[in-house]
C-alpha cells in the first residue's frame, strides 16, 4: 500500500470515529446531568424543581434528536441550524438556571457551534455557551440571587476568552486537516492520471521502438547521402575536371602533369574521406586542425586547383564548437566552393567565419554570374547532386538557417547561421 493510500485511510478512520462520537455525545451528557440532579439535588442549596427539570430534559432530548440525529440532511441549511442552536442554548440555559448539574450538558454547545454554525456566528455561539456554563460554575441561579451575582459575569468573561482561544485553535486545526485531505485527494487524482499515462505509454513503447529503428535507418541513409555528396561526389567531379583539363593540355606537358597531380591528390583525399564516412568519423581536416584552419586549408587547396582566389576572414572569439556544428560549417564551405567551381565562373571568392556569443555564421561571396534563387528546385539539381537543397537540410538539422542572395550577373552570397554549441555539450 502506498504512503498516500495509508494517509487517506488514516484520515478516513479518524473521521469515522470522530463522527460516531460526536453523533451520540449529547445523550450521555444529558443522562449524566439528569442522574446527578436526581441523586444530588437534595444536597444542593436550592429548591428542587424536578417536574420542570424532567419536562425540559424531555423537550431538549426531542429537540436534539430531531435536528441532530434524525435529519442529517438539514445540517447544511445554515438558517435552520441557526434556529436549532438558538433553541439548544435557550433550553440548556433554562435547565442550568434550575440546577447547575446541567453544566455537563452545556459542553455540547461548544461542539455544535463548531459543527453547525459558520464564520463569526461560531464565536457568538461560543460566547453564549460560555455564559450559560458560567452559571453552573458559580453554583447556579440560587448563588447569583444570594448576592454573588458579580461572580457570574467575571467567570463568564474568563471562560469566554479561554473557550474562544481553544475554539479558534480547533478551527485552525480543522482547516489544516481539510487542506491536507484535499491535498491527498488531489494527490490520489494525480496518481491515477499518472498510472493511466504510464499504461498508455507502455502501449506506445513498442510502436516507438519500431519507429526509432526505422528513423535510425533513414537517418543513416541520409547521413551517407550527405557525406557521399560532400566528399566522394565532389572529389570525383574534381578528378574528372582535372583529367579533362590535362587531356586538353596534352600539348603542354607541364600543365598536363599539374592537372594529373591535382587529380591524384583529390583521389587520395576522397579515399580517406570515404573510409571516414563508412566508419561515421568526422572529416580528417577537423581532426588535425581547428575549424578556421580547416576551412582555410579547404579554400587554399580549392583556389590552387581552380586557379580562383579564395580568401578566408575570421572574426570574433575563435573557440571549439560541437562536432556537428564544425562539420556542418566545413561541409557548407566545401559545397559552396564546389558550386562556385561548377557554375559561377567567378574570379574571386571571399569567405567570412564569424564567432558570436550565441551564433556562428559562415558567409561565402563570389563575383560570378549569379542565378535566380527562386528557380532553385527542391531535391536534386540538374547535375544529379543535391546542391543547395542538401546544404539547407544539413543546416536545418542544427536548427540553423541558410540564406541565399543572388541575381544574374551580380554574383552570389550564401550565409549559414547555426547555434554556437560549445564542444563537449550534448544536443
Amino acid at each position: 500500500m502506498s504512503v498516500e493510500a495509508e494517509l487517506r485511510e488514516e484520515f478516513d478512520r479518524w473521521e469515522r470515529k470522530e463522527t460516531a462520537v460526536l453523533k451520540v455525545l449529547p445523550y450521555p451528557l444529558l443522562a449524566v446531568s439528569v442522574v446527578m440532579t436526581l441523586l444530588l439535588q437534595p444536597l444542593w442549596n436550592g429548591e428542587v424543581h424536578l417536574p420542570e427539570v424532567l419536562g425540559l430534559s424531555v423537550l431538549l432530548t426531542a429537540w436534539v434528536m430531531w435536528f441532530h440525529t434524525f435529519h442529517p440532511e438539514s445540517h447544511r441549511n445554515g438558517l435552520l441550524m441557526g434556529l436549532y442552536y438558538t433553541g439548544l442554548v435557550a433550553l440548556t440555559a433554562c435547565l442550568v438556571l434550575l440546577t447547575p448539574w446541567f453544566g455537563f450538558f452545556a459542553f455540547v454547545g461548544y461542539v455544535h457551534a463548531f459543527q453547525y454554525l459558520k464564520g463569526r456566528w461560531r464565536y457568538a455561539g461560543v460566547a453564549a455557551t460560555s455564559a450559560v456554563s458560567a452559571i453552573s460554575y458559580v453554583g447556579g441561579a440560587a448563588n447569583i440571587a444570594a448576592g454573588e451575582w458579580w461572580k457570574w459575569p467575571a467567570v463568564s468573561a474568563l471562560t469566554t476568552v479561554m473557550a474562544t482561544v481553544a475554539f479558534h485553535a480547533d478551527v485552525m486545526s480543522d482547516r489544516r486537516n481539510h487542506r491536507q485531505k484535499r491535498a491527498l485527494v488531489e494527490l490520489h487524482k494525480a496518481n491515477v492520471e499518472l498510472e493511466t499515462a504510464l499504461a498508455e505509454n507502455a502501449g506506445l513503447h513498442a510502436q516507438l521502438l519500431a519507429q526509432a529503428r526505422e528513423t535510425g535507418v533513414l537517418e543513416e541513409r541520409q547521413r551517407m547521402a550527405r557525406e557521399i555528396h560532400d566528399t566522394l561526389a565532389q572529389g570525383l567531379a574534381g578528378i574528372l575536371t582535372q583529367l579533362q583539363a590535362a587531356e586538353q593540355a596534352s600539348h603542354a606537358p607541364a600543365v598536363s602533369r599539374r592537372h594529373v597531380g591535382n587529380a591524384m591528390d583529390l583521389a587520395r583525399e576522397s579515399l580517406i574521406e570515404a573510409r571516414r564516412t563508412v566508419h561515421a568519423v568526422g572529416p580528417s581536416a577537423l581532426v588535425e586542425a581547428r575549424l578556421p584552419d580547416a576551412i582555410g586549408d579547404v579554400a587554399g587547396r580549392w583556389s590552387k586547383v581552380n586557379r580562383v582566389e579564395a580568401v578566408l576572414t575570421t572574426t570574433g572569439d575563435v573557440r571549439p564548437m560541437h562536432t556537428d556544428v564544425e562539420v556542418t560549417l566545413l561541409r557548407t564551405a566545401q559545397e559552396a566552393l564546389a558550386n562556385v567551381a561548377k557554375h559561377a565562373r567567378a574570379g574571386r571568392v571571399s569567405l567570412t567565419l564569424s564567432y558570436m556569443e550565441d551564433l556562428v555564421t559562415l558567409d561565402v561571396l563570389d563575383d560570378g554570374v549569379g542565378f535566380r534563387p527562386g528557380a532553385e528546385r527542391a531535391g536534386r539539381s540538374a547535375d544529379g547532386g543535391y546542391g543547395l537543397t542538401g546544404m539547407r537540410r544539413r543546416v536545418q538539422l542544427l536548427a540553423g538557417r541558410l540564406d541565399i542572395e543572388s541575381e544574374p550577373g551580380g554574383g552570389t552570397a550564401i550565409t549559414v547561421t547555426v547555434p554556437a554549441i560549445p564542444a563537449g555539450s550534448e544536443r
